[in-house]
């Protein structure tokens, strides 16, 4: 994600920020995931799909 991209994520209920995002992102972001080098999202889908996600609390 780009900077550009800050206000959507504080819009967004469910934001997420890669691990290695800009600093700017990760703080805007309220959640956190991977690295989109190291399948990030995916971790994130399979979390949600197994209900283990922290907004699923």
């Amino acid at each position: 994600m780009a900077v550009n991209d800050i206000e959507m994520l504080r819009q967004a209920g469910f934001s997420f920020a890669m691990e290695n995002a800009g600093s700017a992102v990760v703080a805007a972001a309220k959640y956190r995931a991977g690295s989109n080098n190291r399948e990030g999202v995916l971790d994130v889908i399979d979390k949600v799909l197994k209900h283990e996600a922290p907004f699923n609390q």
